[in-house]
């Protein structure tokens, strides 16, 4: 089989799998809240592993079911007034932009898009002409479902914190594919996943919250592990990131994940980025040759995700054609990435995702099995 995927969700290391199936089977042996108290350490671990990850500290994450949750954690505990404006990308996440709309409308806010420059990516000079005091939010995704594009993730932070502006990172992408340092990036918050580039199991997540805007924050729900009941009319929430998170949780995907942040720093986030980076290149180089199909990615900076179309095919029958030579891809869709698709003209993409296991030789069957594939069309 080759996993071009990954954007979708990985292949978990060995290691990663047999924590889950070590964690499940205690469970199973010795019951659920008995393994929770067993395993404190492994469970514990997922902070520091996550702090690590993103330079911040342990007391800034969360662990949420998924990264849509974990951003929606962050955006729904913002009190928008009429008249504030919520800020977004072109390419924003279709599940983000509906959570954007649905609270515009809730409380007559305004969500405004930031256009794209000659690159494709987030407009950085049209976003700082943007700024002004109706603006309460900067919203954006790092690494979009439907593309090769990286936003600027950092020059959108220079201009968050010089306008004091509350900045919410999707980055469901970046996690694990490329270096996150929430410092030098200047996010306030962060989201992620463990499924995709982490290789962690499906079902897990995370939030980074900075310290300072922690308390300024009450989360939307809220239960007895990110509040205490201290009246028969009153509660406190916890100071720390932990008033994010639900008391019942997967804590075998919790233990699975922090070993899989660990993998993934033991390999090196900047080896695993030129990886990733170098085997997309060669693909997209690759498809770009084949009469017919034509590659959309776009931005100054392009990573693992490969999309592209071909003219003799379309999308869902090219996967479906890969699938019976046992190669992984996945189609991008209006849904993902509706606005920027419909200011493109695209409909329906192909999306090979590549990740560092991955190798020049299974480029080379694949485009071997897709050129067959058309020229049979």
């Amino acid at each position: 089989m080759i996993h071009f995927n990954n954007a979708g969700s990985s292949l978990m290391p060995t290691m990663v799998a047999d924590s889950l199936y070590s964690y499940l089977n205690k469970e199973e042996m010795y019951g659920g809240y008995e393994t929770v108290a067993a395993e404190s350490a492994g469970l514990d671990n997922f902070y520091t592993a996550s702090a690590k990850l993103l330079n911040c500290s342990a007391d800034e994450i969360a662990y949420i079911e998924n990264a849509t949750r974990a951003w929606d954690m962050a955006f729904y505990s913002f009190k928008f007034q009429p008249g504030d404006k919520i800020i977004t990308s072109i390419a924003e996440y279709g599940s983000n932009l509906i959570a954007m709309i649905q609270q515009a409308n809730r409380f007559g806010a305004e969500v405004v898009f930031v256009p794209d420059d000659e690159h494709g990516q987030l407009d950085v000079q049209a976003l700082e002409n943007m700024i002004d005091d109706r603006v309460k939010l900067i919203a954006i995704s790092h690494i979009p479902t439907g593309g090769g594009l990286v936003n600027p993730a950092a020059a959108v932070g220079k201009i968050a914190k010089a306008a004091g502006i509350p900045y919410l990172l999707d980055s469901c992408q970046g996690v694990g594919q490329i270096p996150l340092d929430v410092e030098e990036i200047g996010c306030d918050m962060l989201s992620g996943t463990g499924r995709k580039f982490l290789r962690g199991p499906r079902g897990t997540g995370l939030l980074y919250v900075r310290k300072g805007l922690i308390e300024q924050l009450e989360p939307a729900m809220l239960d007895q592990h990110s509040a205490d009941l201290t009246s028969a009319t009153s509660y406190t929430i916890r100071s720390d990131a932990k008033r994010f998170e639900n008391w019942e949780q997967y804590f075998a995907g919790k233990v699975a994940l922090g070993v899989a942040i660990d993998y993934a720093l033991d390999w090196g986030l900047h080896n695993i980025r030129d990886q990733i980076y170098t085997l997309a290149a060669d693909l997209r180089a690759k498809l770009s040759n084949v009469d017919g199909v034509t590659v959309t990615d776009v931005g100054a900076e392009r990573c693992g995700l490969v999309t592209f179309y071909a003219d003799q095919l379309d999308a869902e029958a090219i996967k479906k054609s890969l699938a019976a030579e046992k190669i992984n891809v996945s189609v991008s869709s209006g849904s993902g990435s509706y606005v920027s698709f419909e200011q493109r003209g695209l409909t329906s993409l192909v999306r090979a995702s590549v990740h560092y296991y991955n190798n020049s030789e299974e480029i080379d069957t694949f485009m071997a099995v897709l050129q067959k594939t058309l020229s049979n069309s």
